[in-house]
């Protein structure tokens, strides 16, 4: 028996040495990296140059963790930062970099549990876990996101549990899973506007770039995103919001680019209320099976509980331009003269049939106001009945009521959000730009998301020598809250 004994002690030791961790004593202290560096010399270090942790690290709940300088944490590989207190990490114009000590092995991530408070501006966070957020009190503004996989956050690289946590100006690219998301029976009702999200899901499941939940009694705001796909991806979609578990949807979709997808957006579920609005959708066809995707906006319920109003998008190059499946309902304009459409629909189709709007529903649908195909001038209803798919095509389906119609006030600029042209590009280093919506600041990111230069931009002044060594850089063109971005290869 006391053999016995001895051995499930030494296994109960072994177990507690193989998960060391520390947690900060709690007495109401900000910290900033040598603080902790101070406090434990087991689970940080520094170099000369940067801090390593080695050991988790959790901060108690009255105490914070602030880094205010342009500081380098490397995070050896499965070690997660548990914030139950205030996470402060804001280097004004400087960026702080949180990285993984070896890029293969990647590190667990950050928690943020239910009372704590995290506010995060232009940092670099790159080959770890995620961000599982918990609490409502969460604030990412400016920041790079890329290559982290699934680790204490399974759902995205930022996942969301509660609240109105605010999410803008970031830059997600290249991640195993979906940028932004939110539980199934969760409610967030989130702001997410003006992110750059590229050829995130790198996995190939099938979940969108930005996969929203219900959204409790408040709004949703999923505003001025550019959304581009990998076309090499046939699963990853471009925006969700879905309701599965009974709950409710109040959201605004609005001022979009949404690219390369497998879909554009989808709203699933009933008791929703959304706004769609001055989107720019084009070319979600990436996995090219009519039957199973290529929307630019797809609406699927099995009650008739949605009240989707659509104005003023751009719905251009999909398999589909607007499917409406089971029991979905939109609003695509209601009066030729107080509410109009203006919805603009360009070369939707697919195995030889063009389909602006699809009614696979009973429901009688108000669409009228808006050009059913761009360049086109239709002089009747007739010329416009090939490209809606709805009771005179079926007659178990509702009508598409879309007269009148009219192309002559629309046109693809009205949509489309801002863009910078670059040239030459690829570059020797010295490049021009046009900046005609008037930008007044460039930042300069390497592919793995570290800035390396952020420009003020002059009026009339349009050139730029980097000096940089040979890549792919990514150029951020800023005007107050509005952001443009394109890919620069120097040679």
């Amino acid at each position: 028996m006391k053999k016995i004994t001895f051995l499930l002690f030494l296994t109960l030791n072994i177990g507690l040495v193989s998960a060391q961790s520390y947690t900060t004593p709690n007495n109401g202290t900000s910290y900033d990296l040598d603080g902790i560096l101070n406090l434990s010399a087991s689970t940080l270090n520094y170099d000369g140059t940067a801090y390593s942790l080695s050991e988790d690290l959790t901060i108690a709940s009255t105490d914070t963790l602030n880094i205010s300088t342009p500081e380098t944490l490397n995070i050896a590989a499965d070690i997660r930062i548990t914030i139950e207190g205030t996470l402060i990490f804001d280097a004004g114009t400087d960026q702080i970099v949180i990285q993984a000590v070896d890029e293969t092995a990647p590190y667990d991530g950050f928690r943020f549990e239910e009372d704590s408070e995290a506010f995060i501006h232009n940092t670099s966070i790159t080959y770890g876990g995620g961000l599982k957020v918990i609490t409502p009190n969460f604030t990412l503004t400016e920041s790079f996101l890329s290559n982290n996989v699934s680790g204490v956050s399974t759902g995205a690289v930022v996942s969301l549990s509660n609240g109105s946590p605010l999410i803008q100006g970031n830059t997600f690219t290249f991640n195993d899973l979906p940028a932004v998301s939110s539980g199934a029976n969760q409610s967030v009702s989130a702001t997410i506007t003006g992110n750059f999200l590229e050829a995130n899901g790198q996995a190939n499941q099938n979940r969108p770039q930005i996969n929203m939940g219900t959204t409790g009694a408040d709004t949703l705001r999923i505003t001025n995103n550019t959304i581009l796909g990998d076309v090499s991806l046939d699963q990853v979609g471009g925006i969700a919001v879905s309701n599965f578990t009974g709950g409710e949807i109040l959201a605004i979709i609005d001022g979009n680019i949404i690219t390369d997808n497998r879909y554009g957006m989808t709203i699933a579920g009933g008791n929703a209320f959304v706004y769609i609005r001055n989107n720019t959708i084009t070319q979600n066809n990436t996995q090219n099976l009519p039957n199973l995707g290529g929307s630019g906006i797809s609406l699927n319920s099995t009650t008739d509980t949605q009240n989707i109003i659509a104005r003023g998008n751009y719905i251009a190059n999909n398999l589909w331009g607007i499917t409406l499946l089971g029991e979905a309902s939109i609003d695509l304009g209601t009066n030729e003269i107080t509410d109009q459409g203006n919805n603009l629909f360009s070369e939707n189709g697919n195995n030889g049939g063009t389909f602006s709007l699809y009614n696979n529903t009973p429901n009688t649908i108000q669409a009228v106001w808006n050009c059913w195909e761009e360049g086109v001038l239709f002089s009747s209803a007739e010329e416009v009945e090939p490209y809606i798919f709805h009771l005179t095509d079926d007659a178990t389906l509702g009508e598409v009521i879309f007269n009148p119609f009219d192309c002559a006030d629309l046109s693809v600029s009205s949509n489309q959000a801002l863009q910078v042209i670059v040239y030459p590009n690829p570059s020797r280093g010295s490049f021009s730009f046009e900046n005609t919506q008037d930008f007044t600041q460039m930042s300069i990111y390497t592919i793995a998301g570290k800035k390396v230069k952020t420009i003020d931009l002059q009026a009339n002044d349009n050139q730029v020598n980097t000096q940089l060594a040979s890549g792919i850089y990514l150029l951020q063109f800023k005007k107050g809250n509005q952001h443009a971005f394109e890919k620069l290869v120097i040679e």
